[in-house]
């Protein structure tokens, strides 16, 4: 093993190293593998209560009427998250498509989108119109609001209560921290927020932006009272085989809403041919329980190693999970790129390549992303990506193997120390 990691490029110092962090974590890891175990019995109960068959896998094209697999997927995802219906589609382009697609679909000029939760992630900036940008909310005379979380990443009740308004149609969750040092929301948390929310006004939409987070938990924003729940198919739920794809899942109306955006009034869910793509989806959702738990275990480890290095990190090594996310501040962009340089080199594609910052769309400034994946930009596989800003902090996710996780973090390690940056 040594050599073979010597190989590889890691010294003898950062495997002793990477083994003694990893020999502290076997219990926070046999909690992980448990809730792995709990989600994909979930998900085998969901692919067979909805008879999901050999049928299912096969596809459309043209209009995609009668797609039976489709239809069955979207059942089979709805099943999962305990909603009442689900939009599961490869039109959906990404995890931001599938936000703007829930949001333009529910609000109407006149209505007020409130974020409780201070700054959306950037790109939904434009989707907004906090930047400005062409076809955004703001542009259909839709207006935002958001109250920023206090200090300690709690939620600002009281501030939260003045924003709502009679003009509040829709309150948006987000989460997962994005670009931002703040804690994740834990389903509970979320929970007690639209709680909070529905009290004040029942009628209004509540909206989770759940990307990174599917089956960390055992429970999901839907089991706790959120109206929709937003994702993309090449994070979580995608399992590492889905190659493009997004899904809102939530109340009748409000998908109905979104399928009839999607595609065209009239129209709605009944067209968008699955053009042979089924298999990887449905493989996808039931490999997803088993690819989190390894993401998790990964990102565990790098909170231990790189704290023990002196650096920031949320969630710190003790910290409980609620989304696969790690940040790491390291300080400087030169150690943004070393460590983005690092996972790059251990990735199976593109491992020769090194990443660049670069002039990114939705970003107001440089990015650098690490990302050798199988699917291109595929956050559940290995990769890392950070704004070129202050405090110069890096993303670090995914890792479809265990095995290969625990590589990712020792190769931006070594890169880091080669570079006397440690």
């Amino acid at each position: 093993m040594l050599a073979l990691y010597k190989e590889l490029g890691i010294s003898d110092q950062v495997v002793e190293l990477s083994n003694h962090v990893i020999d502290s974590l076997k219990d926070r890891f046999d909690e992980i593998d448990a809730n792995a175990e709990y989600n994909q019995l979930k998900v085998i109960k969901a692919l067979q209560s909805c008879k999901a068959s050999e049928a299912c896998l096969l596809g459309t094209s043209g209009y995609g009427y009668n797609d039976i697999g489709r239809d069955t997927l979207e059942e089979v995802y709805a099943n999962i998250f305990h909603t009442e219906a689900a939009l599961v589609r490869p039109q959906i382009t990404c995890g931001t498509h599938a936000l703007a697609l829930a949001l333009m679909s529910n609000l109407r000029p006149g209505d007020e989108l409130l974020s409780p939760v201070g700054k959306p992630y950037d790109t939904l900036e434009e989707v907004i119109g906090i930047r400005p940008s062409k076809g955004s909310l703001a542009e259909y005379g839709i207006s935002y609001r958001q109250v920023d979380l206090l200090k300690d990443s709690a939620f600002d009740y009281e501030g939260i209560r003045a924003a709502i308004n009679d003009k509040t149609k829709l309150v948006t969750i987000q989460r997962s921290k994005g670009y931002q040092t703040r804690k994740t929301f834990s389903v509970t948390e979320i929970g007690e927020l639209i709680a909070f929310v529905k009290s004040i006004r029942p009628d209004i939409i509540c909206m989770v932006d759940n990307c990174y987070g599917e089956f960390v938990e055992r429970i999901e924003p839907s089991d706790v009272g959120a109206d929709m729940v937003v994702g993309s198919l090449i994070k979580n739920p995608g399992g590492g085989l889905a190659p493009i794809g997004g899904y809102i899942a939530g109340k009748k109306e409000c998908i109905e809403n979104a399928a009839y955006r999607l595609t065209s009034p009239g129209l709605g869910k009944e067209v968008g041919a699955s053009l042979g793509i089924l298999k990887d989806f449905y493989q996808g959702i039931f490999l997803a329980p088993t690819v989190v738990a390894s993401a998790l275990k990964t990102s565990i480890f790098a909170a231990n190693l790189y704290e023990k290095a002196g650096f920031a990190v949320v969630p710190n090594g003790t910290e409980s999970r609620h989304d696969i996310i790690q940040a790491i501040t390291l300080t400087s962009p030169e150690r943004v790129c070393a460590f983005c340089e690092g996972i790059q080199a251990a990735a199976p594609i593109d491992s020769f390549v090194t990443p660049q910052p670069w002039d990114m769309p939705g970003y107001d400034a440089k990015v650098i992303m690490a990302a050798g994946a199988f699917v291109s930009g595929s956050s559940i596989e290995l990769s890392a990506d950070g704004p070129i800003k202050e405090p110069y902090a890096v993303y670090f996710q995914g890792g479809l193997t265990w095995p290969h996780g625990k590589l990712g973090i020792m190769k931006s390690y070594q890169s880091l120390l080669d570079r006397g940056l440690l």
